[in-house]
């Protein structure tokens, strides 16, 4: 069981909305209520329920002020360049002592202390779109004015939704590079597989199932064996056989360049957007 303080989250797309689903899990209590913004009364008005107070800001434009209003907990959920503006139409009515966890790639700890109390604590969380079933896996770094207990928050609050890893912010966005953006990298890989697989002359369903099912247990027996991947690679890897055949080709191809190369991309990409967002 979790139990935690009012939270509120400003900006229940994707994301917002993934991280509101685990505050809803059966065993996770949340004293005072959970308030959520979007901008329009119509995703506003399905997230409405006993226990969460839902508000549009295109019908009120105070919604966001009443949201954080009494909350322990605040969640920033908007797109990077929003977050600035944000924080400044919200910071008089933070709580002092709350805690403010923003989602958005690239703005700094930094960044968010200047803009809010000195009495409000900052930890920036990185998680990746699994957490919707309750696979996450969230980074966490905290800002210069977080004591245990608020981090210990932060990881409560993660927990509903997956693993929580705690590290510097200094690589904050590598590790956003790799599992932030990591499953879009393994959807692709399912994508290319799977055209392959049709290539070969299987239906569109029946490549679905091969492709899919096989991603599916390869990433279950890896998590439930314990073993090192490069060791179940070579247990599937007969000398000689048609698999070797095959790895020799992605490594001719230099996958492992080529997955530096798209980590470094999207760091690259996180750097642009948090001078954006200055």
């Amino acid at each position: 069981m979790i139990t935690l303080p009012a939270v509120a989250i400003l900006g229940t797309g994707s994301m917002g909305g993934a991280i509101l689903g685990g505050l809803l899990n059966p065993d996770v209590t949340v004293s005072g209520g959970i308030r959520v913004t979007n901008r329009t009364e119509r995703k506003a008005a399905v997230l409405r329920r006993d226990s969460v107070t839902s508000y549009s800001t295109d019908t009120d434009p105070n919604a966001n002020l009443a949201a954080v209003t009494g909350a322990r907990v605040v969640i920033v959920a908007v797109k990077p360049p929003m977050v600035p503006d944000l924080l400044r139409e919200i910071g008089p009515s933070l709580e002092p002592g709350s805690v403010l966890i923003s989602v958005a790639v690239g703005v700094t700890t930094a960044a968010m202390e200047a803009l809010v109390p000195d009495e409000v604590a900052v930890i920036r969380a990185m998680p990746n779109t699994p957490s919707l079933v309750g696979r996450g896996v969230t980074g966490l770094s905290e800002g210069s004015r977080v004591g245990p207990e608020q981090l210990a928050l932060a990881e409560q609050l993660f927990a509903t939704v997956g693993t929580v890893i705690v590290v510097p912010e200094e690589k904050l966005d590598a590790l956003s590079a790799i599992s932030g953006s990591g499953p879009a990298y393994v959807f692709y890989l399912v994508e290319q597989l799977t055209a392959a697989a049709v290539e070969l002359g299987f239906t569109p369903d029946e490549a679905a199932q091969m492709v899919g099912g096989t991603f599916a247990g390869a990433a279950e027996l890896l998590s439930a064996s314990g073993t090192e991947p490069a060791e179940l690679r070579r247990q599937v890897t007969s000398p000689g056989g048609t698999t070797e055949r095959a790895i020799a080709e992605l490594e001719a191809a230099d996958l492992k360049g080529l997955f530096d190369r798209a980590a470094a991309a999207a760091m690259a990409r996180a750097a642009e957007l948090a001078a954006s967002a200055r």
